[in-house]
Order: structure tokens, then sequence, then C-alpha cells
């Protein structure tokens, strides 16, 4: 029966000898040790994302998460098992580099030269926009263990020369590093309430040079808040996950990206896991 719907699923392929072989997908995805391995992504959604889902109507009555208990633990990510965590951070690094090349097709960086990368994990998409623009620089800003594994893949890909990654926290250090004419927040500002978002555009505002830009990357939702399903399937997630997460809207990125100083918003329409757009503001000069 598993061996039935796992063929179904296209997961499996079966021969005319009548023996099951992994599919193309399962090879690529699910196999360790291969490249795009994703079986971390599928341990922590059994152990963490999904119990809390089966959860929803607490989450929806009490408005917190059920992923952890914000009353005692600062987020989901204290408690998870090392091993589920480092699997997880791997797999985010394959989802990400597939969001960051549907980035690099619908946007040219040739103008730009150093990238800050705010909230970067461990670094796909700076290695990926780094490969494709082999003139761009760039530095990923995440906390001190993260940023560890940063640089750690990134050595790995022999790519410490082009990036480096920096302890930090975005969300309390006064101002975000400066000398980048690119900022990058991919699946950042719908982990955060409005007030925090606000906050963390004018920093890099503040941290920009005239003309210089901003990228906001993310599942956005239509302005009628109705769609399209993975943007609110998302949204629904920071519930269970976050303290006050929330998936927004075009207007709302609209608004916030004026009222901190940015120019005309560019809607860069992208197809991807992370991501269906990428919004597009530069800095007056």
């Amino acid at each position: 029966m598993l061996l039935a719907c796992c063929t179904a699923l296209g997961l499996l392929d079966r021969g005319d000898d009548g023996r099951y072989r992994n599919a193309p997908t399962a090879q690529e995805f699910l196999v360790a040790g291969r490249p795009h391995y994703f079986g971390g992504f599928v341990r922590y959604s059994d152990r963490y994302a999904y119990p809390a889902w089966h959860r929803l109507g607490e989450a929806l009555r009490t408005n917190r998460p059920t992923t952890w208990d914000p009353d005692t633990q600062e987020s989901a990510f204290v408690t998870a098992d090392p091993g589920v965590l480092e699997g997880f951070w791997e797999a985010m690094f394959t989802l990400s580099s597939f969001t960051a090349a549907g980035l690099g097709e619908a946007y040219d960086f040739t103008a730009h030269r150093r990238l800050l990368d705010v909230g970067g994990g461990t670094g796909a998409f700076p290695v990926g926009l780094c490969r494709r623009h082999p003139h761009l620089r760039a530095t990923v800003l995440d906390l001190p263990r993260v940023a560890a594994m940063a640089r750690e893949k990134v050595a790995g890909l022999g790519l410490s020369e082009v990036i480096e990654a920096r302890d930090g926290d975005f969300l309390h250090d006064e101002r975000l590093p400066e000398g980048h004419d690119v900022i990058l927040l991919s699946m950042i500002l719908h982990d955060w309430d409005e007030g925090t978002g606000r906050r963390l555009l004018d920093k890099c505002f503040a941290a920009l040079p005239p003309g210089g830009a901003v990228i906001i990357c993310e599942l956005v939702l239509d302005d009628d808040e109705c769609g399209p399903a993975p943007a609110a399937l998302m949204g629904l997630n920071m519930l269970v996950e976050t303290r006050s997460g929330h998936n927004y809207t075009y207007a709302e990125y609209r608004g916030w990206l004026a009222d901190a100083g940015f120019g005309p918003v560019t809607v860069l329409p992208l197809d991807a896991a992370g991501a269906n757009a990428a919004l597009f503001a530069r800095k007056p000069n």
C-alpha cells in the first residue's frame, strides 16, 4: 500500500521487473547527501509544524503560536532538536536557492556592487546571486549561531572571498551595516508585526546611500486579501509559528516603503516556492 501511494505521488517508479526505484523528484530531494536534500524540512514539519496546525483552532482563539510557548520560550528554534534544526536550515538553503534563481531572472543586479541580505540565514541568496553576477559582493547579516552556519556553507562552496557573514540582530541593533547599495529582505517581514516591519525599513533607508535600493521578496497577498493561496496559507502559518507574523498585501508594502522615504515601487512577479513577488524601490538621490 505504501509503495502504491508513493508511486501515485510521483516519488517512486515501478519498473518492468516489478521493482520500485526512486523517481527523479525523490532522487533529487529525499536522498541524504544530495545537493538539494529536503529531508530536514520534512522532519521539522513532522515534529513541529504539523502538530501545531492540528491545534489551529486554539491558535485562532488565543492569537498565540502553538509551535512553542511564548511565555517561556524565545522561539520554536530554541527548543527544536539540534539535529532536526540543522536539517531545517539545510532545507531552507535549498528552498531559498530556487527562490534566489527566480529573483535573479526577474531583476538585473548588474548595476549593484554590494548586497546586504538581512536575516539571510545560511546565505542561499548571496550564493546564487554572486554566482550569477561575478562582480557582486555580499554580506549576510544574521544571529551569531546562524551566521556561523553561513560562514561554513560559504567556505564549503569556495565563496569566502565573495560573501561575508556578519553577526548581528536586525531587530535590536540600532543600525544596519552600511556600505551596500542594495538590501534584500527575503521572507523576513512576514515574521513580524507592522510596527517592526516599518522600523526595519527605516533602518534600511538609513543604511543605504542615495540611489540605493531595497528589495522585499515575499509571498504577497492581493490587496483584497483573498489570495493567492500560498500567501494566504503562509499567513496562517505565521499565526501558529510566530508571536505576531502576518503576510501583507502589495498596498501595505507600498505604504510602508513610501512612509520610509523610498521612491516609487516596482513589482516583479516571481514563480517560486518562497515568493510570488519582489517589490523594488530606491532611496532618492
